[in-house]
């Protein structure tokens, strides 16, 4: 991730607020800073946190990184596996930082509805291009039935923010 506003980023982090036993995960491909900031929040309030890595070198990166801390789990991950379901673990929070191309966007979105609990929230990260992009993935979470959508375009330079939730209790 290029040009991320560190300041603006730990204020995002305060949507995850202060509930015990939240469990967060990250799908990244680049944005070792963003972890950091990310795991820090996390360590803090006692949460669980992981680093799905889906690009082998920021993998590598990432694990040398958080090697010598307990502030984050770092996983190789492959996006093109059946299912995002790890130990019956369902996160309530999951952000995405990673560059997922339109044609699997949708399968992204209905494997991560699975993993995230009732009324968990979706925070997504994309390069600003404009709102045709923005509504493209509106439209996607909107069919994948995730609901309370918001879009802050104002927060970060260089990139949007898309926050969601999944309906409670629907697609499970």
């Amino acid at each position: 991730m290029k040009n991320l506003e560190k300041d603006q980023l730990e204020n995002l982090c305060e949507i995850i607020g202060s509930n015990p036993s939240q469990q967060v995960v990250h799908f990244a491909d680049s944005g070792l800073m963003f972890t950091d900031v990310l795991s820090q929040y996390c360590q803090k309030r006692e949460y669980l946190y992981q680093i799905n890595c889906i690009d082998k070198t920021f993998y590598e990166e990432a694990l040398s990184y958080h090697k010598n801390k307990t502030d984050a789990k770092v996983m190789h991950f492959n996006l093109a596996r059946p299912s995002y379901m790890i130990q019956a673990r369902e996160y309530n929070f999951l952000f995405l930082t990673a560059n997922i191309d339109d044609d699997t966007r949708d399968d992204f979105l209905k494997k991560v509805h699975k993993i995230i609990r009732s009324a968990g929230s979706i925070v997504i990260f994309l390069e600003k291009k404009g709102y045709g992009q923005l509504d493209s993935w509106v439209a996607s979470l909107e069919e994948k039935l995730f609901v309370s959508t918001s879009i802050i375009d104002d927060m970060f330079k260089e990139y949007d923010v898309i926050i969601s939730k999944k309906m409670h209790g629907w697609g499970d």
